[in-house]
């Protein structure tokens, strides 16, 4: 049985110049800075997006966590949506280690924050509060349907920080789906803020690893906190060889994910009982809902699905998540069509 998996661009498996980049990469120890494929990944990842620095990470998740704990001190507050990653998705980390306080605000249909509530969420300076230090924003917004925030949105939303003597921190995990799906660069996105980390092993489709990039003074705070969480890593540049392949590789085709899902979107669209509520995808995101007349919750169809060698999310009690990536060709969004018309039949 042929699998198409689409429950994530997580799933992507490395290149074979990726394999042939880490078989021959020169190494050395990256906590002695002594690593040369590390040491380029991290610049040129720091070029690509307007930053003086940048730190390779084993994982978005840590490189969030650490952003976090530069910017803001325990009993801290960090103002985040309540569908963002970092509050939903990475173990209550900023609390348990870095004793940093959400400030949770509802996203939007359309993933942002509205300005009024980020500027209602600062806090007056007052004792009996934490301090207001940190905004983070995520670009794509995952669970808001991996939709795009505008370089426009963010300048507001930075302005609005830096105002107030607060930062503002990206998670672009998948930053690079966002700046092709509006045709700019990643840079111009980030630019606004004063850290990002974008991750190499979703789309990008690295083995491991995220970059986190900000300025000189913030990465070498990063590097300290790096090494306290246990990410000091020591011949890392076979894994960061494959990082320069993807960054190098694997960007500009990025499109043709969008567009497989817009294909796979228009095609669930017209199967009786699939609709979109959340709306069409931006970027390479799928959420069909599950209409009353189709007689399976999504965890139920996911199962009938999986059977029929379709792997997808179920993300609520009647919706689907299907990630397009670069092991998703057109015959497997034929594939995943037509297994969805027999299964619902």
């Amino acid at each position: 049985m042929n699998i198409v998996d689409l429950r994530s661009d997580t799933v992507t498996k490395p290149t074979p110049e990726m394999r042939e980049a880490m078989a021959n990469a020169e190494v050395g120890d990256d906590v002695y800075g002594e690593d040369p494929n590390v040491n380029l990944l991290q610049e040129t990842a720091a070029e690509m997006m307007g930053k003086a620095a940048g730190l390779f990470v084993p994982s978005g998740t840590m490189g969030n966590l650490i952003a976090v704990m530069v910017h803001c001190q325990r009993g801290d507050e960090a103002i985040m949506g309540d569908k963002g990653h970092t509050f939903s998705f990475e173990a209550g980390g900023i609390s348990a280690l870095g004793g940093v306080f959400p400030h949770t605000l509802p996203n939007q249909a359309d993933g942002t924050l509205k300005l009024d509530d980020i500027l209602g969420a600062i806090r007056p300076d007052d004792v009996h509060h934490p301090i207001s230090k940190l905004i983070i924003l995520e670009n794509t917004q995952n669970r808001c349907g991996g939709v795009v925030l505008s370089e426009e949105y963010t300048k507001v939303v930075s302005k609005i920080a830096h105002d107030h003597d607060l930062k503002l921190h990206i998670d672009g995990a998948r930053i690079f789906n966002a700046a092709v799906a509006l045709k700019t660069s990643a840079k111009e996105f980030v630019k606004a803020s004063d850290s990002v980390t974008f991750c190499l092993s979703k789309g990008l489709s690295a083995p491991v690893g995220s970059v986190l990039c900000g300025s000189r003074e913030f990465i070498d705070k990063a590097r300290r906190i790096r090494k306290m969480l246990g990410g000091g890593m020591r011949q890392a540049g076979i894994l960061a060889a494959a990082g320069l392949v993807a960054l190098e590789n694997m960007v500009d085709r990025l499109a043709e994910d969008h567009r497989r899902a817009g294909e796979l979107a228009h095609g669930l669209a017209k199967l009786e009982g699939i609709h979109f509520e959340m709306g069409l995808p931006q970027t390479n995101m799928v959420f069909p809902s599950l209409g009353s007349d189709v007689k399976f919750k999504a965890a139920e169809l996911a199962k009938k699905l999986a059977s029929e060698g379709i792997k997808v999310s179920a993300v609520a009690d009647r919706r689907l998540r299907l990630v397009t990536h670069a092991w998703i060709d057109d015959a497997a969004v034929e594939q995943t069509l037509e297994t969805f018309k027999k299964v619902l039949a």
